[in-house]
């Protein structure tokens, strides 16, 4: 009987063991995942793209797929003064990567132009100089303690830099799985880091040549709403500055020639609360084209970037068949004086478009459109604290710029997504 007990207390200590050595040794003998990704553009620490920083972060609130701001670290906010002041309530429970609770700060966000103020250890206010009805989705935007140490899942192990610009970050969550991000300047150099074997996977490709001929490789594709590609028209161009003529542009265009692709009525994605599905459709008629030209002999510069250059050429080929002489010339800048440009476009979270509209824009509103009615409507969209107020705003927004046609809204384009089989 001794010898049965004593082999017991053997076995089960044995097992014991066996589990403490299991549990210890399983992650490194089974091996944790390692991701190795690809991304164009450069970032510095603070502007790193939004799914990465939602990775490692939180922001007061985070956006829903229309875009309407729901709580994160805020449990609850609101505007005394209507867009004047903003009041939010931080979550209870909430700690940093570092163990520490998360509590208002001065240092949580810093804005130009605005005044922080702490009023309690879970209440912070942010007291702007005009009103402005888009705030709570600016503080969607992930807020870190100090560096990039967040409240996410993911921290952040570590970071090289280039200059001011990120080069690679590592990060990991608390299963020992790992992602490695890389970053480089255009979109050849991060497939010829897929070829060399740096990464094994690219994000958010344009072209996806010459991977789509490869056995070894993955190939998922998504239609991005949240992104339009439009032929842009210089409103002040002596031929263009007439409405009528980029009118007849617009419908020239034969926008189910963009295979693959999704229609893009407007500026404002279909994702978006603000969207409106009943402005000016400009579907493909020569004859009311043709009409609009009335005749006059036209020639027209359209320029493009590389990725673009195929749908510029079939541009190109609709004009010359309304009677409209069109050269494609390529830059990978915007040129300081066009005619037509067409370009590829990411729209913001929320509706307000007051940078690329708005006639006072004078760097970012690149056709140099002007029209005082779309000018109010941007401005007091951006004002308007009420939901129902504000959007048929921007539903009015969009009619009246479609009907002056500043630019040919044509597609949302197919973005890839290449993965090492």
């Amino acid at each position: 009987m001794f010898r049965f007990k004593e082999i017991l207390i053997i076995s089960v200590g044995f097992g014991i063991i066996l589990f403490l050595l299991f549990s210890f040794l399983a992650p490194k003998l089974l091996g944790k995942a390692t991701e190795k990704v690809a991304l164009v553009g450069r970032f510095s620490t603070s502007e790193l793209p939004y799914d990465i920083l939602h990775l490692i972060g939180e922001g007061l609130t985070v956006l829903d797929p229309a875009g309407n701001p729901l709580p994160a670290l805020a449990e609850k906010w609101e505007t005394p003064d209507k867009g004047l002041t903003w009041i939010f309530t931080l979550k209870s429970g909430i700690t940093w990567q570092d163990g520490s609770e998360v509590v208002a700060n001065p240092a949580m966000y810093s804005f130009e132009d605005v005044e922080v103020n702490i009023i309690d250890p879970k209440t912070i206010s942010f007291k702007l100089k005009n009103a402005f009805a888009p705030f709570p989705t600016v503080v969607s935007k992930p807020t870190f303690k100090r560096g990039l140490l967040g409240t996410g899942a993911w921290s952040v192990k570590n970071v090289s830099l280039a200059g001011e610009f990120v080069e690679r970050l590592e990060i990991g969550d608390r299963e020992g799985n790992t992602k490695i991000y890389k970053f480089y300047p255009t979109e050849e150099r991060s497939k010829l880091a897929f070829k060399l074997g740096e990464v094994d996977e690219i994000l958010d490709v344009v072209d996806p040549r010459p991977f789509d001929k490869w056995d070894t490789v993955k190939l998922k594709e998504e239609v991005n709403q949240k992104r339009f590609v439009a032929v842009f028209f210089n409103t002040h161009d002596a031929l263009l500055s007439d409405k009528k003529i980029r009118q007849a542009l617009s419908y020239a265009i034969d926008k189910d020639q963009f295979v693959g692709s999704q229609r893009a009525l407007g500026p404002i994605p279909p994702t978006s609360w603000a969207y409106n599905s009943q402005i000016k459709p400009y579907e493909f008629d020569k004859k009311r084209a043709i009409e609009l030209i009335g005749g006059q002999s036209l020639d027209i510069k359209l320029v493009t970037n590389p990725f673009l250059l195929d749908s510029a050429e079939m541009i190109a080929k609709n004009w010359e068949g309304v009677g409209v002489h069109t050269s494609v010339s390529v830059s990978s800048i915007l040129p300081e004086d066009f005619q037509a440009f067409l370009v590829m476009y990411d729209t913001p979270s929320d509706p307000d478009q007051y940078s690329t509209w708005h006639s006072t824009q004078f760097d970012t509103n690149i056709t140099r459109y002007h029209n005082e009615r779309v000018d109010s409507l941007l401005e007091s969209g951006r004002s308007e604290t009420d939901f129902e107020t504000r959007k048929k705003m921007y539903l009015d927004f969009q009619r009246y710029l479609l009907e002056d046609a500043p630019a040919a809204f044509l597609y949302h384009p197919i973005s890839y997504t290449i993965i090492r089989k």
